[in-house]
This record gives structure tokens, sequence and C-alpha cells, in this order.
């Protein structure tokens, strides 16, 4: 019988530059993203040194959770990733777990402490968020049956963005507030629907709800399409209703 060899070790800042297919575009776009919320809530004003401070520490906090949640997601869901994303690094032996973990753990960190450096309140929506990814992700998810349920609460991970933008420079203007809020939450609902039909497999196993094992596959992509029309339309009212431009 032949032994089976363990995977090469690789250097954890290695590992992290090969980890998802992301790209550089995509990488600088979150950049540009996360810095147009506070811009969007502060408006067309003169930018001084505290201004230029929080969107730049908005853009660490912001970036470093965007990491951790996909680190979180990639060791929470393990086992239905050796299901339908075999190349992942858990499932396809490039990182071990608690490895992984020590990873996670390092960008949660940067992002409570750039968090507290933009506001506390701003520390305090972080600390709730990571609370809610941490249960949803880990428990209520394969625990709550009924339909759609994960791809109902999902995107609410990302909704966090425009709020923390606004609340970074304490704008009261919660109805810009609002719009960004709903149109992120269809929009990123729009992008996780078709996951889950290619995730089909792996969620039916661990029980998982979503569009696609609740609805089944014509009806999820249905769904998905409608959320993203419905996302458009609010972008455009995005556009016209706040001073939103091609440059936010």
């Amino acid at each position: 019988m032949k032994r089976k060899t363990k995977p090469k070790s690789i250097h954890p800042l290695i590992f992290l530059s090969q980890w998802r297919s992301l790209p550089y575009y995509e990488l600088i776009s979150y950049v540009l993203m996360f810095a147009s919320m506070p811009m969007l809530a502060y408006g067309i004003k003169s930018y001084d040194i505290s201004i230029l401070r929080t969107i730049f520490f908005t853009i660490l906090a912001l970036y470093s959770g965007f990491f951790a949640t996909l680190i979180w997601n990639d060791i929470t869901d393990a086992d239905i990733d050796a299901i339908v994303h075999p190349d992942r690094p858990i499932p396809a032996g490039k990182i071990n777990k608690k490895r992984f973990f020590v990873i996670a753990l390092l960008f949660s960190a940067f992002t409570f402490i750039f968090s507290f450096l933009v506001s506390f309140w701003c520390f305090i929506i972080v600390g709730a968020a990571a609370l809610f990814v941490a249960f949803h992700n880990k428990y209520l998810r394969r625990i709550i049956g009924f339909s759609a349920y994960s791809e109902i609460f999902t995107p609410l991970q990302w909704v966090i963005v425009p709020i923390f933008g606004f609340i970074a420079v304490n704008s009261s203007n919660y109805q810009d507030m609002l719009l960004l809020v709903v149109f992120t939450y269809f929009a990123d609902k729009a992008h996780d629907v078709p996951e889950g039909i290619h995730d089909k497999n792996g969620d039916q196993k661990y029980g998982v709800s979503t569009y696609t094992t609740s609805f089944g596959e014509k009806n999820a992509a249905k769904i998905s399409f409608t959320l993203l029309f419905i996302s458009g339309i609010l972008g455009i009212i995005i556009f016209f209703a706040t001073i939103l431009t091609f440059f936010f």
C-alpha cells in the first residue's frame, strides 16, 4: 500500500497571496468601495486631516473584515467545501484548520483595532456583526430549517459596509444610508443565490436551507435574476436621490 504524503507546508503570507482567485482589479475596487461610504456620507465639503484619517482607517477596518469573513467561512464550511469546492484551502490540504484559525483571528483583531480608531460606535457595530456572523455561519444556518434561511440572512453581513461608513462620519442622513443598505442587501443576495445553486449538494447534505434546496435550481435562478433587477433599479434611485456620482 502506498503511504499518503502530507501536503507541502506553505508560509502563511505566500499562502494568502494564492488563497483565492481574486483578480487585482477586484481587490482595488474594494478600496474604492470602502472609501466611498464615508465620502458619500460626508458630502461635498472641504477635506481636512480628520476626515482623511477616518476614510483611511475605514478602508483598513472594512478590508480586514472582508478577509476575516472569507476565512471564517472557509473554516466553518470546510465539510461543505469538501464536496462542492474541493480546491479550497482546507479540503485541498493547503493549510490546516489551526493555522487558518490563527490567520482569521489576526484579521479579526485588525478589524476591531481599526474600527476603534475610527470611532467607538464603529467598534460596537463590528462587534455586533462579528457575533451575528459567528453564530449564523457556525450554528444557525444549519439548525434553522425554514425556507431559504441561509440566503435571507447571509447578505446582512455586507450591509455593515454602508452603516459603518455613515456612522464613521456621524452622518444623520438616514434616508441615504437606508437606500444604500437596501441596495447592498439585494445586490449581495443576487450574488449569493447562484452560489447556492453551485453548492446544492453540500448544502443539502449538511442541512443548509437556501433558495436552491428549498425551491429548486430553476426557481433559484429566476429569484437571482429578479434580485439583480431590483438592485439595478435601486442603484438608479441612489444615483438620482443622493450626491452619488461616477466618482463616488
